[in-house]
């Protein structure tokens, strides 16, 4: 049986960025922060963000559909929708997979 990875949580990230940039959890945090809501804000007009080697952040799209309610089995129809999606490059895959 293998063992779950650890999720960490984003105390525990800005912990490690603060470590990492010698600089306060505060200023860390304020960092993540601000990442957090560029790509956010770059991802709601539909645009992607690139960070070459590491991945690439986009939107894609979902067409409607129709599915099923687990719990009664009735049919139910999906409308179509955008999604976020993240590929990982190849500096990254490397890295998880050494």
């Amino acid at each position: 049986m293998s063992k779950k990875p650890k999720v960490h949580t984003k105390a525990e990230f800005t912990d490690l960025m603060s470590k990492k940039l010698d600089v306060t959890k505060a200023d860390a945090n304020k960092a993540i922060d601000a990442f957090l809501e560029s790509v956010t804000d770059i991802m709601k007009n539909g645009e992607s963000v690139s960070f070459t080697g590491f991945g690439k952040f986009s939107v894609g799209e979902r067409s409607a559909r129709q599915g099923r309610n687990p719990q009664t089995g009735k049919v139910i129809d999906i409308k179509a929708c955008k999604m976020a999606k993240f590929t990982a490059g190849k500096f990254l895959k490397d890295a998880v997979n050494s």
